[in-house]
Order: structure tokens, then C-alpha cells, then sequence
């Protein structure tokens, strides 16, 4: 993984401020995390020897609020793409209206190759590594890259241990049997799936006749390609793993899919012809649905790509140069902070029953979630037709505003 993504995360901001006039003491603020964590704790695996692994936590601005962000598992994962994550997740929760700032964590590890003995260890000496710097009202984390609901639950029972009494908020994306919530294996896809709607109406496209390329098929993607053609009726011919993709003009059943790779490893061989990841970012479909990791999109690549829009379930899919190529081609971007956030979105609606022992339905988890993307696409459209800049910049703009408001009120600068 290319150890650019802070870098691309600042070039961003500084491009957003430029644009609105930010202060200059708001713009040195928030180019730069308020706190980093790196801890290294021992486990002991299977084979009865003791490894060190490293972990982060990166908590960038809490001035709206608690930070919040999953928790990577790779073995490839840097200090950098955590901060560039943490970023990200600031003006995400900011461009939703969360009372949130943004936080991100990550150990490096490959969880493919461990047990599910290790897994709980490993999850256990994370949490007691970064315990005292956690809390439901201090950093809330949550699933990601390699991590899973069981991983959550492990993690929240941990720190309940710490702490001497049960907080189901102190995590999110927990199983709902431990206080998870409705609505929030979708939710990713779903919120991107609104987003998407509500561009459709506002440029008069029919998703029922449109095609669709997804690269990535882990939750986002696979839930991608599922609900777009259950909510609208659009076709998905191409879609992709680490491993390669496929093509299938005449449709593929993203169900049956799934069942495939969860078979044989890969999506690889289910039908049609094989494709690698770089050609399914270049096929001429009406809809491209990143879903894998960073920087896929570049200049390099930029100019061949066909579609009328890309909708980024992915973080930061697409760099700073390729959102130049694409805006110029007339290729709208829905930006990773808006299009993505249905998944933060409904960990803030589970923190909110966590706190409330309240819980609610899966209707009303929907129709919260959709009343959430929708607001926040028409603030974000609204500023892309007062601003003659690229969608990303827009939607940044919306979301320093509200941060950089939050600290002047507080006095930081």
C-alpha cells in the first residue's frame, strides 16, 4: 500500500481552504492530528511463542465531539494511512452533521493466517494497550479492513473489564445480540445507494437502464452490487476481488457471487471473462463503485475511465490528480466522506441506543439513515452549484466549515 494517503489527505484541505478563505490558524490546526498512538503489546500464539505486534490509534479532532473510526487489521498497514483515515473520518462525520470528530486505528498483522484463538488475544492486548485513551464519551472504534463484529465484541468486553462495568458504547459494530444495532451490516452500501438516488434525481439519470463496475467485493462491495440492482434495478456486469474480476454482460446475481467466493477464495471463475482490477476501472459502464483500498484511481489512470459517475464506497479511492482529469471529463466523483458514511452513520445510531438502552427497528434504522444522506447530499449540492470547483472540494468545504466553526467557538484559535 503506497505510504502516500496523509500526504493525498492534506492536498485536499489545503485545496478546500484555499477555495473558502479558511483562517489560517483553522488551516494549520486541521492539517495535522491532535493525537497519535503507537503501542506495541505481546501475544501469545497458538504454537506457544510470543510475538510483539505493533498497533495505532490516531485521534485527529475532537473538537465536534468524541473521535470515532474503525480499526484496520493488515500487514501493510502504516502510521500514515492511519492519520489519512482519521482525517477522512473527521469530515465525514462533519459533512453528516455527527457529533463526532474523526479517529482511526490499525495493528499490523496478517489476520488470514491466524486462529480465531489468536484473534481474541490480539484483540484483547490491543485494548488494554490503548484502554486508558478510549472511552464512549473520549474515542469510540468500530470494525474495518480484517476486523469483524466478534472482533468488536471481544474488544468491548476488554475494556469493560478495564473499567469495572459494562459499556456497550465504548464500541460499535458489535453482533446485536451484544448491543449492535439494525441496519448496520448494510449500512456502508446502503447510505452510498441514497446518495446515489439523490444524484439521479438531481441530474434526471434512470438507475433502472444504467450498467455497473464494482471493484472490491468485501462488505461495501458485495452489498454494493446487491442493493443497486434491489433498490433500482441497475445491472452489474463487472466485479473484482484482490485477486482479479469479471465480466458478465448479461448480469451478475451478487448473491450467488458472494457464494462463490466464499467457496473458492475469489469471485475469479464465477462467469463470464476474466478482467484484472485496472481493466474494470476503465470499462465502459455508467456507474464505477470503488470499493477496495486507496488510490486506485490516479492520474495514470484517470483519463481512461467511462463512467457518468463514481460513487466511492472505498476510502480514498481517487487522488487529488485523477479528481482534476475526471472533473474535467465531465465524470461526477460522490466523494468517498459523503458516499461512505452510512456505515459511521449507523455506528452513531448504535452508540445513541447504546447510551439510551433504547433500541430501535430496522425500519427505523432506514428511514433515519436515509433522512441523514439525503440532507447531507442537498448541502453538498447545494454548494457544488455555488462553488465552480470539483465535488470532493465541495463536499470539503461543507464539512471544514462546520469543524473550523466548532473550534472557533471554542476558543482554539
Amino acid at each position: 500500500m503506497p505510504d502516500i494517503a496523509f500526504e493525498v489527505a492534506q492536498q485536499q484541505l489545503d485545496k478546500a481552504a484555499k477555495v473558502m478563505n479558511l483562517d489560517p490558524a483553522a488551516h494549520k490546526i486541521l492539517r495535522q492530528p491532535m493525537r497519535v498512538l503507537k503501542v506495541r503489546f505481546p501475544v501469545v500464539m497458538d504454537n506457544g511463542k510470543t510475538e510483539l505486534f505493533t498497533g495505532f490509534r490516531c485521534q485527529y479532532n475532537d473538537a465536534r465531539g468524541p473521535t470515532k473510526g474503525g480499526i484496520r487489521w493488515h500487514p501493510d498497514e502504516t502510521i500514515e494511512t492511519v492519520k489519512a483515515l482519521a482525517a477522512w473520518m473527521t469530515w465525514k462525520c462533519a459533512v453528516l452533521d455527527l457529533p463526532y470528530g474523526g479517529g482511526k486505528g490499525g495493528i499490523i498483522c496478517d489476520p488470514k493466517n491466524m486462529s480465531d484463538g489468536e484473534k481474541e488475544r490480539m484483540a484483547r492486548a490491543y485494548i488494554r494497550a490503548i484502554g486508558r485513551f478510549i472511552g464512549p464519551e473520549r474515542d469510540i472504534p468500530a470494525p474495518d479492513v480484517y476486523t469483524t463484529p466478534q472482533i468488536m465484541n471481544w474488544m468491548m468486553d476488554e475494556y469493560s473489564i478495564i473499567v469495572g462495568y459494562n459499556s456497550p458504547g465504548v464500541i460499535t459494530g458489535k453482533l446485536i445480540e451484544m448491543g449492535g444495532s439494525l441496519g448496520r451490516t448494510d449500512a456502508t452500501a446502503r447510505g452510498g445507494m441514497y446518495i446515489l438516488r439523490e444524484w439521479a434525481k438531481k441530474n434526471k439519470v434512470n438507475l433502472s437502464k444504467c450498467t455497473v463496475a464494482v471493484q472490491g467485493y468485501g462488505n461495501a462491495g458485495y452489498y454494493g452490487a446487491k442493493l443497486i440492482k434491489e433498490l433500482f434495478g441497475a445491472k452489474v456486469v463487472a466485479i473484482s476481488d484482490s485477486r482479479g474480476g469479471i465480466y458478465c454482460d448479461k448480469g451478475i446475481d451478487a448473491d450467488k457471487a458472494n457464494e462463490y467466493k466464499a467457496k473458492t477464495g475469489s469471485v475469479v471463475g464465477f462467469c463470464g471473462k476474466k478482467i484484472t482490477n485496472e481493466q474494470l476501472l476503465e470499462l465502459d459502464v455508467d456507474v464505477l463503485i470503488p470499493a477496495a483500498l486507496e488510490n486506485v484511481i490516479t492520474k495514470k489512470n484517470a483519463a481512461k475511465v467511462k463512467a457518468k459517475v463514481i460513487l466511492e464506497l472505498a476510502n480514498g479511492p481517487t487522488n487529488p490528480e485523477a479528481d482534476e482529469i475526471l472533473h474535467k471529463k465531465g465524470i461526477f466523483v460522490l466523494p468517498d466522506f459523503l458516499a461512505n458514511a452510512g456505515g459511521v452513520t449507523v455506528s452513531y445510531f448504535e452508540w445513541v441506543q447504546n447510551i439510551n438502552g433504547y433500541y430501535w427497528s430496522l425500519e427505523e434504522v432506514h428511514e433515519k439513515l436515509d433522512k441523514k444522506m439525503t440532507k447531507a447530499f442537498n448541502d453538498f449540492w447545494a454548494k457544488c452549484q455555488e462553488l465552480d470547483v470539483d465535488p470532493r472540494t465541495a463536499a470539503y468545504v461543507v464539512a471544514v466549515e462546520k469543524v473550523a466553526i466548532a473550534m472557533k467557538y471554542r476558543g482554539w484559535y
